[in-house]
């Protein structure tokens, strides 16, 4: 697992947090897990392909993805699938495209794949040489969970040592 690129997705969520709820926000225990991963709300999968690969599970449930949506429209909002689904991808775009700064300032090229709502009771599997994080950051909201998988991709990173021999 490299922190390296891990960190700036921890990074973003908590400002991200901080800064759409107007609040304090505390980062959770940290796990390593290598099982597929079962949500815990509704989730949206974000994959990132080039330089670097994987994926960043963003998951909340559906209270608080309610609250954060209230927050977001500056008004009560009624819980429901669409508010829920479209409150997670946004979040999720927002944490990806600060990271995704913080990455691309480390020299990584990459492409970032639209969220994906993830309802299914099937869990998401990782691939057999990806460990993941797991982590939560504490709103007053309620928490917000993540899983973050990612890595350098072998082949680029091969061309690379080829072509500097």
């Amino acid at each position: 697992m490299k922190m390296d690129l891990i960190q700036p997705f921890i990074n973003a969520a908590d400002a991200v947090l901080a800064e759409t709820l107007q609040c304090n926000t505390r980062i959770g225990d940290m796990t390593m897990e290598e099982e597929i991963y079962r949500r815990k709300g509704v989730a949206a999968v974000v994959n990132v392909t080039g330089d670097i690969e994987g994926r960043i599970i963003f998951d909340i449930d559906a209270e608080t993805a309610t609250r954060i949506a209230s927050t977001l429209a500056g008004q009560e909002v009624a819980q429901s699938d669409e508010i829920i689904a479209e409150t997670i991808c946004e979040l999720a775009n927002l944490v990806i495209g600060n990271a995704v700064t913080a990455l691309n300032d480390q020299g990584f090229r990459f492409k970032i794949h639209p969220p994906q709502v993830h309802k299914d009771d099937v869990g998401l599997p990782g691939s057999e040489d990806t460990e993941a994080l797991v982590m939560f950051v504490e709103t007053p909201a309620g928490n917000v969970f993540m899983n973050i998988a990612m890595r350098y991709n072998r082949r680029r990173r091969g061309e690379e040592l080829v072509a500097s021999a």
